[in-house]
């Protein structure tokens, strides 16, 4: 039960971060609250695909560098993905560095 509430507490998080990320940066444009729903749902998927084919230590939620790299890729081949998105590389970047920070600050585990 604890693990249904960590991802959906996570799940309602990454959209609110998507849509404050699609106010501030310039670069990332998420039109309304279901294209950052459909976002968060693929940057998701996208993410467990890429730590199931290339290991925990290149998961977007690690940190580091590689992490960072990997987070600013995936951010970028969602906009490919949902219709009314759109990304730049330096867009992605940034909300890879928004979202890092903000991940680092928000518990996504119940104690």
């Amino acid at each position: 039960m604890s693990d249904w509430l960590r991802h959906i507490v996570r799940f309602i998080v990454s959209v609110l971060v998507l849509m404050g990320i699609g106010y501030v940066v310039p670069g990332f444009d998420v039109m309304n609250i279901t294209t950052a729903a459909l976002a968060a749902l693929v940057i998701t998927a996208l993410g467990y695909l890429v730590e199931l084919v290339m290991g925990e230590k290149v998961s977007p939620y690690s940190r580091g560098i590689v992490g960072f790299i990997v987070s600013a890729i995936v951010i970028y081949v969602t906009q490919f993905v949902v219709p009314g998105m759109g990304v730049t590389i330096i867009g992605a970047l940034l909300a890879a560095l928004i979202i890092g920070i903000i991940d680092t600050f928000i518990p996504t585990t119940l104690r």
